[in-house]
């Protein structure tokens, strides 16, 4: 098949694309220039059309949608940090990216799998008896970033029921593993690690209670083939998860462990959401069944990184 991946170049998507290649697929990368970028998929970039510019772009966006059978849609800003003081930035990519998007895959008739994320619920659903975020639950969004996503989110559920657009949409727990980004506005573990690393302290932000279910990236991207394989989706929310609640704190400890770091704590972070226990029944029953664990997974990075020195 003529697949699509929009952010195909960054840490979920070169990992995608390198699968759909293995699996014999024709790939096309959309994807903003960095060096960061190019170098994800330096093993494989001869093998790909890549296409740089950004899905904010509707002249680039309907050159390059049309005449593919499946398009992947992962570009997005992704920080919660960043949200906070770029907000705009936000909406005009997460939103208004994917609007462009949707309104081609519609002209053209095509499949589309959007890359939401658990953000959308946010926090103060009523799970004190133990339930867990299936994908009927309020969405809450506590932050720009995760308020844009639930917007995008929202936008793909209506171009099914308005337009019969062929939409799943993918909400991933927290993912994690290599190629992650480490610096400014990067993630936890990749941050982590680094600082651990360089013999600096671990900074956690409050007391570490809080709790995340993470989703080793190999796994995720098994999920997105699942998905593509699997008829019956369209208008489908699916949550991809480990089933796994960890805290922050257990993480860090792990990390500082590893490299007899220090650990230390911060204020506690704006937007932060205290935990997201997902229900992964219908992933489950799609055949999903997660392969690699958080601590091996940690492992696998911190080998990884060890090797682009």
């Amino acid at each position: 098949m003529n697949i699509l991946i929009t952010g195909g170049a960054g840490f979920q998507g070169s990992h995608l694309a390198e699968l759909m290649l293995s699996n014999g697929h024709s790939v096309t990368i959309i994807n903003t220039f960095s060096d960061e970028k190019l170098e994800n998929i330096s093993s494989f970039k001869d093998k790909v059309n890549l296409v740089f510019g950004s899905i904010t772009d509707p002249v680039l966006i309907e050159k390059t949608v049309r005449g593919h059978d499946v398009v992947f849609h992962l570009a997005a800003n992704v920080n919660v940090d960043h949200s906070l003081t770029d907000p705009k930035s936000f909406l005009d990519v997460n939103v208004m990216g994917t609007f462009n998007i949707l309104e081609q895959v519609r002209r053209h008739d095509i499949r589309m799998i959007y890359a939401s994320t658990c953000e959308v619920y946010g926090d103060g659903h009523d799970l004190g008896g133990g339930e867990l975020l299936n994908e009927t639950a309020e969405l809450k969004p506590k932050s720009p970033y995760a308020a844009s996503k639930a917007a995008a989110d929202r936008l793909c559920y209506s171009y099914h029921t308005s337009f019969g657009v062929n939409v799943t949409i993918v909400r991933p727990f927290n993912i994690f593993g290599e190629r992650q980004k480490s610096g400014t506005f990067g993630a936890l573990i990749p941050i982590l690690v680094r600082k651990a690393m360089m013999g600096e302290p671990l900074t956690v932000f409050g007391d570490g209670s809080a709790t995340r279910d993470y989703l080793h990236v190999s796994d995720l991207i098994r999920a997105y083939e699942l998905v593509m394989e699997t008829n019956g989706l369209e208008g489908k929310s699916i949550n991809f998860a480990s089933g796994k609640n960890i805290s922050v704190k257990e993480i860090a400890d792990y990390i500082a462990t590893k490299f007899g770091a220090e650990v230390k704590h911060g204020p506690a972070r704006l937007g932060e959401v205290s935990r997201f226990p997902a229900d992964m029944s219908f992933a489950r029953s799609i055949g999903f069944n997660p392969q690699v664990g958080i601590w091996e997974g940690i492992d696998r990075y911190i080998e990884w990184v060890k090797l682009q020195k």
